[in-house]
Parts: structure tokens; sequence; C-alpha cells
């Protein structure tokens, strides 16, 4: 939960993402702009989940891009430990994204069909290597497959001999292959059914305890969002709306969308 004699882990401060408009083929001209992310601002503590909230097109997947560093914003800033991660490049935004990781919201399209489970998995490791050894990646392959309730003789299988819950299982065993503080979860149960939704939210919340986790967890699922968050923040056309704890905006809201 968010305490404020606490320092957060993450801070997005005006965050601004606008996306040109231009018209013509050979002379292109900006004639406008799409205002994605329009001054948002928010705080993450360290084992909180933050909720964002929201309709399709409101900006939410792509705070979750300029998050992960995947988009550069306008304009604003996201400060992990008090760095501003946005106008970082290279070795150092390599160290960064060692902490920050990401949960895709389709497990389907999100593993490549080609590579083995292990690879898939072990493959945050060829980009930094001092997280497990090439002698070392196999059995923290079969150990992460088993933290996710997978069975580690899968670990040469390929993702279509898989469910849907299992194939996110193994997106989340990628995730937490470089033991990171802060994992960007964009709609990670939204492509699958009801009652395995529950299974991978629960196995969230199992990890989030036995790793200290702090995740910012994106979604259209109000019931969902009110489960697993501690804050909720609620964001329509670009903006946060309202951000508190989940009482205050699901049973106390202030703003007129929510």
């Amino acid at each position: 939960m968010a305490d404020a004699t606490r320092e957060p882990i993450l801070q997005v401060r005006n965050l601004v993402k606008h996306f040109p408009l231009t018209q013509g083929i050979l002379f292109r001209r900006q004639i406008g702009a799409v205002k994605a992310v329009d001054d948002v601002s928010f705080e993450l503590y360290q084992g909180e989940t933050l909720g964002i909230v929201g309709e399709s097109g409101c900006g939410k997947s792509t705070v979750a891009k300029l998050l992960m560093n995947l988009e550069k914003p306008t304009s604003g800033q996201i400060l992990y430990k008090g760095e501003d991660i946005s106008k970082l490049s290279g070795r150092a935004l390599r160290a960064v994204r060692r902490n920050i990781q990401m949960v895709f919201q389709d497990p389907y399209t999100s593993l490549n069909p080609r590579m083995t489970v292990g690879d898939i998995i072990g493959e945050p490791f060829e980009i930094h290597p001092e997280v497990a050894p090439k002698g070392d990646r196999q059995k923290k392959v079969r150990e992460l497959l088993d933290v996710v309730g997978l069975n580690p003789e899968y670990i040469n299988r390929y993702p279509h001999q898989f469910s849907g819950g299992q194939r996110q299982r193994i997106g989340i065993a990628r995730g937490l292959a470089l033991n990171p503080e802060i994992i960007i979860c964009d709609e990670p149960v939204s492509a699958l059914d009801v009652s395995v939704q529950a299974q991978v939210i629960n196995l969230m919340e199992r990890l989030q305890d036995e790793f200290d986790l702090s995740y910012v967890f994106i979604a259209h699922d109000l019931s969902i969002v009110r489960h697993i968050s501690d804050r909720v923040g609620v964001m329509y056309l670009g903006r946060i709306a309202e951000i508190g704890s989940d009482a205050e905006i699901y049973d106390h809201p202030t703003h007129p969308y929510t």
C-alpha cells in the first residue's frame, strides 16, 4: 500500500505522448496530433499493485510502452529510484530494464512459435549473462517453470503445445527471469477464459508476496483490477481522471466518468 513515509520506487510526472497526424505523400506536413497520453502523473511503491483501468483507446497501453521505454515521451519524466529512465540509452537503459519487466496481453502472439519454452524463458540471460551464466541457465529456467506452476520437463516443448493459461505462465516466467523489482502487466488476462483468469491472478499475487514485486496492472475489467490492486488510477481520454485506494475509487468516486 502507498505510504507517505516511504519513497516511491517509480514516479511518473506530467507524462505526455502525442502521435503526429500528417497529410500528403511526397511532402508530408503535420496537421494535428493524437493525444494518447496527456499529462499523466502517479507513483508506485515497493510491493504495491497500482491498477490502471479505462476503456479501450484511453491510453493505458501507451503508458505501459512508455514505462518500458518502448516509446519515448513527448514530455514529462519517468523516475526509477530518482533517475529519469526516459533519457537513458545503451548500457544504462539495459541496467534499468533488468529491474522493470513486462507481461504482455496476448499469450498467443507474445511467444515466438519457433523457440522452445526453455529458449523463450532463457532469452533475457543472453542480454544479462550476469544473472545466469551459461552453465546455470537450464537449471534456472527449470526453477522458473516450477515457480509458475509448470512441469520443468516441459522445457523443450513449443508454445503451440500449451493452453492459453499455460502460455501466460510462460510469459510470467520470462518476466521473472532477471529478478525484476517492477513488472508492467498490460492486460495480462484479458485474452483468457474467466476460470483461467482467476488462476493467473492468484499466481501473480503469490509471486508478488514471494519476491516483493511491484506491479503496474493495466486492465479494462473493473472486478479484476479491484481484486488485485492496492490503489487504482482511472484513465479517461489520455488523462488520469482520479486515483486512490480501491475502496475510494469503487465506493466513493469523485469523477463523473468513474
